[in-house]
């Protein structure tokens, strides 16, 4: 079954510059129990679609179903069974945390759940925060009472919008342990996130948006196994000389070059000999979804 459908969604924004197309005929499904990614840089177009989805805002044309049901025309059946955690920290400053999780059950009529809000406060690390106000909350702790917010229904659809930008490594752990254990159990995922690695270990499947449109849609492993090349890496204190340079990816000092082969692994070395450089910690590796991203984005520019 068809959990999220998204059929030739576009979105326009009108400004005094003109006209801005922020999504372009997006086209793709996602299947029920999917754990599923969402990817792109900024301004390509995630957080708007998901705004759609989330009834914020409505499409210029195109449509978006959940589990069948319209997300304009049938907002407070699609509400039911979709639980959103927004890129944004919005919260009530007057309430607990435990009131804030009860309030929110409120919204869909839903009473006598502290089982389940105690469940929710546990895997989320909330327990001894449940009656601290929500103003007394570090940023991450915030980021978990949004996430235990989206959840107080049980929806059959979660979706998270960078839920884990800025916030610490425990948080991200302790959150991806219980949504991986949620998506188990059978709900259906969408995530959408910077952090590469955790698209690579926790989707099945992604899509890459670039200017509003997908421009790569495939398993996570078959993208991967279709990845142009290995990768070497090394360490250098000194700079790269510009023809090097422009076929490397530089992060401070780690260089990366994509390598087909053997020989061009010892063309790379060679170069670097040749401009009387020293590479430390040299290390051959398999491309990983990093990679494949700016293969993609790079072809699709």
């Amino acid at each position: 079954m068809t959990a999220i459908s998204f059929q030739s969604v576009s979105k326009t924004f009108n400004g005094a510059r003109g006209a801005f197309k922020a999504l372009d005929g997006i086209s793709f499904d996602i299947q029920e129990g999917e754990f599923f990614g969402l990817l792109g840089p900024n301004g390509a177009g995630k957080t708007t679609l998901i705004s759609i989805l989330a009834g914020l805002m409505q499409a210029s044309s195109g449509r978006i179903q959940v589990h069948g049901l319209d997300v304009q025309t049938q907002a407070a059946q699609v509400r039911k069974i979709l639980g959103v955690v927004p890129q944004e920290l919005v919260f009530d400053p007057f309430f607990t945390v435990r009131e804030a999780l009860k309030f929110q059950s409120g919204y869909f009529g839903i009473t006598r759940n502290d089982a389940w809000l105690d469940e929710l406060l546990d895997c989320l690390g909330l327990a001894d925060k449940a009656d601290h106000n929500m103003r007394q909350l570090s940023g991450g702790m915030k980021r978990r009472v949004l996430v235990a917010q989206a959840l107080v229904h049980k929806p059959p659809v979660i979706v998270l919008d960078e839920p884990t930008a800025g916030v610490d490594v425990e948080l991200r752990q302790t959150l991806w342990q219980f949504i991986a254990r949620l998506n188990r159990e059978g709900h259906t995922v969408l995530l959408t996130t910077h952090y590469l690695e955790e698209s690579e270990a926790l989707c099945a499947r992604i899509a890459m948006l670039k200017n509003g449109r997908v421009v790569a849609l495939d398993n996570t492993c078959d993208l991967l196994k279709n990845a142009s090349s290995n990768v070497l890496r090394f360490k250098l204190d000194e700079q790269l000389p510009p023809e090097l340079a422009a076929q490397a990816r530089v992060t401070g000092r780690i260089v990366q070059f994509p390598a087909h082969d053997a020989a061009q692994i010892e063309h790379y070395l060679a170069a670097l000999r040749q401009a009387g450089l020293v590479a430390q910690d040299v290390e051959i590796r398999k491309a990983d979804l990093e990679d494949v991203f700016l293969d993609v984005m790079g072809a699709a520019s």
